[in-house]
């Protein structure tokens, strides 16, 4: 069995850690794969699966109304036989495997005041062994975490003690450039990723505030001392930089994002850092800002060494629609001609899957610049093309029209086509308007944080995505304030510095049902090499089954049983599919929402299948402090 393993890690490039059946990094492994080689649990018995164990982290009763903005997207890792996650609080936990036995716990002490702008979560921590410390010393394997208040923190795996080595007390904080408007404009809600021993770390920022919002800058630091090595800012701040030329009359002055808030992923072997990036500030008008906007809205592949740039490729040029890459980029080997190439898979909101060859960034399948429409908002000039794969097809529909209205009842389907008849439904890329334009796919995606999975063996690249609706106008300046009024619990983004706010309304109808038909979310297999669409499911149900495919946010993983497992969905379950056909095969009822990523492992002989079931403040899934452990009966 050993063999056949090593034989499978040296054909499909997965890490020593991943063939040994364990979960050692937030993705599975640095390429964010998240593929186990564990074959305990297969189709023939996943029906058997049971509740293993169950750990409340206790965030629940300890937080007050703090909890009500909170989300528990975290992804637990497997390390020296620890179990370890954070909380949406940034509360590390370090479990036993196989009891779920707390083994210790640590606190960061967020300030009693704070209030992140994007709600308090923390999807994963990072771990690194240190190959020059002597075994069993202190802090010779190392847990990183990222905190809401933006700061760095390195903790001793074996205790859960900080580092004092490490940066000032064990940590290292990463002030903003310019002074938020408010504690949490700025902070950090995705893992820290390592690249030999320098470590590196994104930041997600408020971009429906202000224009001149904080930079999105990555930082890179020394993983033993914390001393700073090299910073990279997705938005130029001088003329001589190779992008500057793509905003023009210097507004790269005034503007930023561009941040890596979504997971980065790390190809080791050769230096490569992939940098998933957010749009432009402020999110739905960007007349200060003309031109394409690089590096926003791209995947951009750092020396990690350096933080050179070594290439980059755009999603969305001068990105008005929030079109954030946020799947965490997919290393993976395609095979074609004979040939194998490694790539990287970038899913998009859009419904887009790009794959590109992982040493220049070309597209490995053809990409052609579209005409879309052109912005009849004063003061825009949007890009006349964007890029389009002509394969992998899109995953979802891109286009809600009057005549796609839909409700569960005739007066509801009515009211619908009104509101899409006030509306310019021209499809994707249309621009936010004066009128009020739809997003379709809306703007959480199509793909989100959740990312793909993908099979090496099958080469297929499994995902989930939304098929929602967003309704967004452009507020002049003057009539904000009666904008306010009138819809006082619609998301309005200030905008500040651009002469419009941003009005964002999810579309649905007087009973709160989205206008477009089900299924709201799909699971979707890709063949990699062939660029088709292997099976595309729904995922999950409601009404009592009537609707199939609930919204669902949070990603899937693959196992060499031949299993598809993922949450995510408003039904508050786990779900298990057949990787072949797609068909379901189990589900598990949750005791909160499932708004998490899962992650798989052996310890003491069983394969347990884990994920945190905490909710989503944003879907209005319950929310609760669960970690839940299954595994096929001893």
């Amino acid at each position: 069995m050993r063999l056949v393993l090593m034989v499978l890690a040296i054909i499909f490039g997965l890490s020593g850690a991943a063939a040994a059946q364990g979960w050692p990094d937030y993705g599975g492994d640095p390429g964010g794969m998240r593929y186990s080689a564990a074959r305990q649990i297969t189709r023939d018995n996943v029906g058997k699966l049971t509740l293993a164990w169950t750990y409340h982290t206790g965030e629940a009763a300890r937080r007050g109304a703090a909890f009500q903005h909170s989300s528990f997207e975290g992804t637990p890792v497997l390390a020296d036989g620890k179990l370890v996650l954070c909380t949406p609080f940034d509360r590390v936990v370090a479990l036993d495997p196989a009891t779920g036995r707390e083994i210790w716990v640590f606190d960061p002490a967020l300030p009693a005041d704070f209030r992140p702008g994007n709600g308090f979560v923390c999807r994963g921590i990072a771990i690194w062994r240190d190959p020059v410390a002597a075994a069993n010393s202190a802090c010779a394997t190392r847990v990183f975490l990222g905190t809401n208040d933006s700061r760095l923190i390195a903790l001793d795996l074996a205790t859960g003690r900080r580092c004092t080595g490490f940066g000032k007390d064990g940590e290292v904080a990463l002030p903003p450039d310019i002074a938020p408007r408010y504690p949490g404009e700025l902070q950090i809600d995705s893992a820290p990723v390592l690249v030999n021993d320098t470590l590196i770390v994104g930041s997600a920022v408020d971009d429906m505030s202000r224009e001149r919002a904080p930079s999105g800058t990555v930082h890179a630091f020394d993983a033993r001392s914390g001393a700073p090595r090299w910073s990279f800012d997705p938005v130029p701040r001088r003329a001589g930089d190779p992008a500057a030329a793509s905003w023009s009359d210097a507004s790269y002055l005034r503007n930023a994002g561009g941040g890596a808030w979504a997971p980065i992923s790390v190809d080791a072997a050769r230096d490569l850092v992939f940098l998933p990036t957010a749009g432009p500030t402020a999110s739905f008008y960007g007349g200060g800002r003309p031109g394409n906007d690089l590096y926003t809205s791209s995947v951009v592949a750092l020396r990690g060494a350096t933080g050179a740039v070594v290439w980059h490729f755009q999603t969305t040029h001068h990105d008005i629609w929030d079109e954030d890459v946020a799947a965490q980029p997919s290393l993976v080997t395609i095979h074609r001609d004979g040939r194998a190439i490694d790539a990287v898979v970038v899913a998009t909101k859009t419904g887009f899957v790009f794959v590109l060859d992982r040493d220049t960034g070309k597209p490995l399948f053809p990409v052609e610049e579209r005409k879309f429409p052109a912005s009849d908002v004063p003061g825009e000039v949007t890009s006349p093309t964007q890029p389009v794969p002509l394969a992998p097809p899109p995953l979802i529909p891109q286009r809600l029209t009057p005549d796609d209205a839909w409700g569960l009842f005739y007066f509801d389907k009515l009211a619908c086509r009104h509101r899409l008849e006030a509306l310019d439904t021209r499809g994707l890329y249309t621009p936010p308007s004066l009128k009020g334009t739809v997003l379709f796919p809306f703007s959480g995606g199509g793909a989100n944080w959740g990312g793909g999975a993908v099979d090496p063996a099958r080469g297929l690249f499994v995902i989930n995505m939304m098929r929602l609706a967003h309704a967004v106008r452009l507020v002049p300046r003057a009539d904000e304030a009666a904008a306010r009024a009138a819809s006082p619990k619609v998301e309005i983004g200030a905008a500040l510095g651009t002469p419009y706010a941003a009005k964002r309304e999810l579309l649905t109808s007087p009973l709160g049902i989205p206008c477009n038909a089900p299924p709201w979310s799909v699971l979707s297999a890709v063949d990699l090499n062939a660029g088709k669409i292997r099976w595309q499911v729904p995922l999950g149900s409601m009404a009592l089954g009537f609707i199939h495919g609930v919204p669902g946010i949070g990603g899937p993983i693959v196992t060499a049983g031949g299993l598809v497992f993922i949450g995510a969905t408003m039904d508050h379950r786990l779900h298990a599919f057949d990787i072949d056909t797609g068909k379901e095969l189990w589900q598990a009822k949750l005791p909160y929402g499932g708004q998490a990523t899962p992650m798989t492992y052996v310890a003491g002989g069983r394969q347990f299948v884990v994920i945190a079931a905490g909710g989503q403040f944003r879907m209005d899934t319950p929310l609760g402090d669960a970690v839940v452990a299954y595994a096929l009966p001893p």
